[in-house]
């Protein structure tokens, strides 16, 4: 994250169901805001008590494109996800005649941040071409803006290629917007990014700061209210929001006490958890942001993961695994367009690039461990952050937030309800850290920015 995250915290089937389209650019949306699952699912869809999910947790980590983590999944566990491109390429920023290509890279901790700015990220998209993140990620220590380029494998990431091999997968999963940390992740929780492309700061003293409606004013008024926490290993998100610094800041709570309340089974209906976001140490940081070492991001996802499966609630649970943004890597399928959540137009800066919120930012990973999720199944659906936003509106009958949450796919397919496929959970391999490499990463640079 940016110093200013840090110091802030710190401080602190459906188109047939539908009535006349809303226009809004090509994107065909025709839910409101307001709108209830009901409304907007195909016949026969589940929703509500019918769905046997009563603990949703959203696991949202930082900073990774699908093809730089899972590129290499399609030939090393999972052949129906989609492999990144043998002959990918993106110019050489130098006007080299030799294109960069994707490698494998073998540091854990990379020697410099990536760009993944609002104006960054557009750059890197480059109007669908996908040919921008060489040049948009120059430095002096990698000329060539080579380290976009590079990718992990199962040998990297052992528990998390078995992970996303075994249980359901989308290959068609885009952060909300092309920007970086914060608005992806209001999306995720607001449905909308309320007009910011920024790590915009906040006043912890001032409740009006932050005051939009999230899923939490949502949880707290359906009838009977849905329980809900948020588990923080340092600061939690959450925390941003004027509502829960004002009403609920008993319900953000330290990490150990997921690991405690998973064990007692008194995990609430819906669990947020939160990482290390920042540390001077990229051994110590666990939300993998670069340069942190994505091992050690591994070993914390794979311990809340556990928890969750030793867990008296497990027969009736859903993990949702993904990362906010892209982080600056490559990745080659080009965003779609998408529904403008609200009227509520970007805040552009001077100098800035003049886009609207039309347009779903990179493609990052994201895998659903559940008892009920399909064995080795990977979607191919269009999927966003709001889609899990929706997902928790479908499951507990709540309105959407905005026109972006309304039209979301609720990621239903990615679940077996006549069927739990584990209801023993699988033996994955232990995340294990490799020592050499944790040598090399604590020589490297501190995180700098998110």
């Amino acid at each position: 994250m940016a110093t200013r995250m840090r110091s802030s915290l710190v401080l602190a089937g459906l188109l047939a169901l539908a009535p006349a389209a809303v226009a809004l650019g090509a994107a065909v949306c025709p839910f409101e805001a307001g709108a209830l699952p009901a409304a907007t699912l195909p016949p026969g869809a589940p929703h509500g008590s019918a769905i046997p999910i009563d603990t949703i947790v959203v696991m949202m980590q930082e900073n990774r494109s699908f093809d730089h983590y899972f590129g290499q999944l399609h030939r090393q566990g999972q052949p129906d996800a989609e492999a990144e491109p043998r002959r990918a390429t993106n110019p050489d920023p130098r006007g080299g005649r030799r294109p960069v290509r994707p490698f494998h890279q073998t540091r854990y901790c990379e020697k410099a941040d990536l760009d993944h700015s609002w104006n960054g990220t557009h750059a890197e998209w480059n109007g669908d071409a996908m040919d921008g993140f060489t040049a948009a990620n120059v430095a002096p220590n990698d000329p060539k803006g080579r380290r976009a380029m590079g990718y992990y494998t199962k040998r990297d990431l052992p528990f998390y290629y078995e992970l996303y091999a075994t249980f359901a997968i989308g290959d068609r999963y885009f952060s909300s917007l092309l920007s970086q940390t914060f608005p992806n992740r209001f999306y995720l929780l607001a449905g909308t990014s309320f007009g910011h492309i920024r790590n915009d700061i906040f006043d912890v003293t001032d409740p009006t700061s932050f005051a939009q409606r999230t899923i939490f004013n949502l949880l707290d008024e359906a009838v009977p209210p849905v329980t809900w926490k948020v588990y923080q290993s340092q600061v939690p998100f959450a925390i941003l929001f004027g509502y829960v610094r004002a009403n609920r800041s008993a319900n953000l709570v330290p990490i150990d006490r997921f690991y405690a309340d998973a064990a007692a089974g008194t995990l609430p209906q819906v669990a947020f958890v939160d990482p290390i976001f920042t540390s001077t140490d990229p051994n110590v940081e666990t939300d993998e942001h670069p340069p942190s070492n994505v091992q050690v991001g591994q070993a914390f996802a794979a311990k809340v993961i556990g928890a969750l499966m030793m867990s008296p609630q497990w027969p009736r649970a859903a993990l949702f695994h993904t990362y906010d943004e892209h982080g600056g890597f490559y990745d080659h399928v080009p965003p779609p367009e998408a529904c403008v959540p609200d009227d509520i137009p970007p805040m552009l800066r001077a100098g800035d690039v003049d886009a609207r919120f039309d347009r779903l930012g990179i493609r990052v990973p994201v895998a659903v461990v559940s008892p009920w999720a399909r064995k080795r199944f990977v979607s191919h659906t269009v999927h966003d952050h709001t889609s899990i936003l929706r997902f928790i509106e479908t499951r507990f009958d709540l309105p959407a937030l905005t026109r972006r949450d309304a039209n979301a796919d609720p990621m239903l397919e990615f679940f077996d309800f006549t069927s739990p496929a584990f209801a023993t959970p699988p033996r994955l391999p232990k995340a294990r850290i490799d020592k050499r490499r944790m040598r090399q990463c604590a020589k490297g640079p501190s995180n700098g920015a998110f």
